[in-house]
């Protein structure tokens, strides 16, 4: 019986596997997933999907069987008649995965090859994992189901088990606890810097788009990387290193310097992050409208110099807005023409998104 559910429960996940994998784009390009993410824990909507259960319903409330009426009559869940319908029930269920297995799914489904971390030092951490089974251990550790299993083993042997009265009492000798290894793991870190054009031509949908497709480029990268650090940057003329929350609700205002937010990302890196301790990955989200040439001479300048040097790549997204003019893509491309250390990708809107996460995670650098 144990076994029967355990492949039944091993269906129904990948049931619900598939059908997180049938909508993905969707969830990608709605934001579905994001005002859901829990600490740990990410619930998903799977529509179509519905398992069976009992409600409790209200005492002395009256419903079926209570009160008048006629036999046969139609009753909805509250006691009271109801008329048919012809409209199909809504279906939705709450699936919850840790953002591991979302990673997961998201690198299945987009193919993205994992991760080669760069650099040469790595903190070395000490993993435990369960191996085995032994007979002593900590009452924490016991395992009840091999413990069960001993137990009736032993009883059916000796022929004190009653089918008609099936109480199974474990002895001494029929404990069984999980064993365990301590391993040293190399665990690279990783920093993760965005930078966002915060100037009048950015709107709020815009940022929107931002917000998106930054939580799955963390839980990518997360996935690949236990020792993850985040910041900030804003800019519009001037530009600010900010938490979060600041960054994504910033008001538009002011005119655009890019070379600003990259300058400030170069500090950053120079001061709290080492390419020999670090595998860094610079974003950069605007609608491409800067203030002057001269100005993305600049930018390009510190790209090659300072920032290109010590980041594993630099992704550069360009989210289209009606009053941005779109000409910072075209000249990165004339400048780092073969260079394969930056990546851009435009976003012209929110089904954009999921081709663009491809485009920036596909190298698997």
């Amino acid at each position: 019986m144990v076994l029967s559910i355990e492949e039944d429960q091993n269906r129904f996940k990948k049931i619900i596997r598939g059908k997180i994998k049938q909508n993905l784009r969707k969830y990608i390009s709605q934001g579905e997933l994001i005002g859901k993410k829990g600490k740990e824990l990410v619930s998903i909507p799977i529509p179509q999907i519905e398992l069976p259960k009992f409600k409790y319903g209200k005492t002395d409330s009256g419903g079926i069987g209570q009160g008048d009426g006629e036999k046969g009559q139609p009753v909805d869940g509250d006691g009271q008649t109801s008329t048919a319908g012809n409209q199909p029930g809504q279906h939705i269920r709450e699936v919850e995965l840790t953002l591991d297995e979302l990673a997961e799914i998201l690198g299945e489904e987009l193919e993205l090859p994992k991760i080669e971390p760069r650099g040469k030092k790595e903190i070395i951490t000490q993993s435990d994992k369960y191996t085995g089974i032994r007979r002593t251990g900590p009452e924490s550790l016991r395992h009840f189901k091999r413990t069960y299993r001993e137990a009736l083993k032993r009883q059916i042997i000796s022929r004190d088990f009653n089918p008609d009265k099936p109480i199974i009492i474990p002895i001494k000798e029929d404990l069984r606890y999980r064993s365990w290894k301590t391993t040293k793991l190399p665990q690279s870190n990783a920093v993760i810097i965005y930078m966002m054009d915060v100037s009048g031509s950015m709107w709020d949908e815009q940022k929107e788009i931002v917000r998106i497709e930054s939580f799955w480029i963390d839980t990518w990268l997360r996935a690949n990387y236990k020792g993850i650090q985040t910041r900030y940057i804003i800019h519009d003329a001037i530009a600010h290193e900010v938490d979060r929350d600041t960054f994504f609700s910033t008001k538009e205002s002011g005119g655009t310097v890019i070379s600003s937010a990259y300058e400030m990302c170069a500090q950053i890196l120079e001061r709290d992050f080492p390419p020999e301790e670090w595998n860094i990955y610079p974003f950069h989200f605007s609608d491409g409208d800067n203030w002057s040439k001269e100005d993305n001479q600049l930018c390009f300048k510190i790209l090659e110099e300072n920032i290109l040097p010590v980041a594993n790549m630099f992704c550069y997204g360009q989210v289209e807005s009606a009053y941005g003019s779109g000409q910072f893509l075209d000249d990165i491309h004339s400048y780092f023409e073969e260079n394969d250390s930056i990546i851009t990708s435009i976003i012209p809107d929110r089904d954009a998104i999921y081709e663009s996460i491809k485009e920036f995670l596909g190298k698997g650098k």
